[in-house]
């Protein structure tokens, strides 16, 4: 008996300390990983949230670039991190669906990973470097087909997004690329600048500034509809390519048996940022396209990241992308 009373005590003092420290939290800085190189899409989106989530959680959160392996290194380090909401993991369909059918991961998407938010979305964009001829994406197509070997299309590595959506780009229109994988598409962007790839499937937040330079060019996106911040270029619908939808989306996860509480003041830091006319401003002139207000929520994210693996996960093993 006197066992018993003593276990029953110390679980209860183990629970009010736990609760003491949700109610505490944060007392320090948080860190969000961000699976691939500074500069990306993915750095760009963490560090405009970061900024203004730093306002409603009276701490820091500073943005660390883990990169590798498609993302999965930086995953790995968030997933082996303390469940105490000092360590976020940000990522989107490559990271925490693709890598899945990919790679040989050390740990589960679902189970060693809690949800937070489901955060903007970014269609992808088809574009080139200058020295292409093409100037619709029919012709591009055209001249993608007509290669002796086939043209180079940088990735972020093996099962990212834009290694998915040229994949789906190659099965939709008949063409064949020979990918060329980077830490990240900011340094593919930049050799496409430089002439020294033929294109990417990218996404469009990533790409948008430089079309609008004119130092790429773009083809279509990969939308039912024309961005608001791009709308003279085409969905590929339009462009006479069907069937091309693919829209890249992101969110934010915390280790498994992080504490209700702490995942709750996260995503209601989260929200109040992606509610700020500001932070909207930022992003949607990024050619990000808002999450709807009724699917902020952990279960809207988990919901999503499921379906989603029971769609990608057959097209990516058909399509025999694997990295051991």
């Amino acid at each position: 008996m006197g066992r018993k009373l003593l276990w029953a005590l110390l679980v209860a003092g183990l629970g009010l300390t736990s609760g003491a420290r949700a109610d505490d939290y944060p007392t320090h800085p948080i860190t969000i990983i961000v699976p691939f190189a500074a500069g990306g899409p993915s750095d760009a989106m963490a560090r405009v949230l970061a900024e203004r989530m730093r306002i409603s959680l009276g701490q820091p959160l500073v943005v660390e670039n883990v990169t590798g392996a498609g993302g999965s290194i930086g995953v790995a380090r968030a997933v082996q991190s303390p469940p105490d909401g000092y360590t976020i993991s940000f990522g989107h369909l490559g990271t925490h669906v693709a890598n899945g059918a990919v790679y040989k991961l050390k740990y589960d998407l679902v189970a060693d990973i809690e949800p937070v938010v489901l955060l903007p979305s970014n269609p992808m964009i088809v574009v080139s470097k200058n020295a292409v001829p093409a100037t619709s994406l029919k012709e591009l197509i055209e001249w993608l087909k007509s290669r002796p070997s086939p043209p180079t299309a940088g990735t972020a590595g093996a099962g990212s997004g834009s290694h998915i959506a040229g994949v789906y780009f190659e099965s939709v229109s008949g063409i064949k690329l020979q990918y060329v994988p980077y830490r990240g598409t900011a340094p593919a962007l930049n050799d496409l600048i430089a002439g020294q790839i033929d294109l990417i499937v990218d996404q469009t937040s990533n790409s948008i500034a430089q079309v609008r330079a004119g130092t790429i060019r773009a083809y279509a996106i990969t939308d039912s509809k024309r961005l608001a911040s791009a709308p003279g270029i085409p969905t590929a619908e339009e462009a006479g390519l069907k069937g091309f939808n693919m829209t890249l989306w992101s969110g934010l996860w915390v280790p498994k048996g992080t504490p209700k509480e702490i995942v709750a003041k996260l995503n209601a830091a989260a929200v109040e940022a992606l509610n700020d006319p500001a932070v909207r401003k930022q992003l949607e002139g990024q050619g990000l396209e808002m999450t709807p207000k009724d699917q902020l929520t952990p279960e809207a994210l988990g919901a999503r990241q499921k379906a989603e693996i029971a769609k990608w996960w057959p097209i990516i093993k058909a399509a025999n992308i694997k990295v051991d």
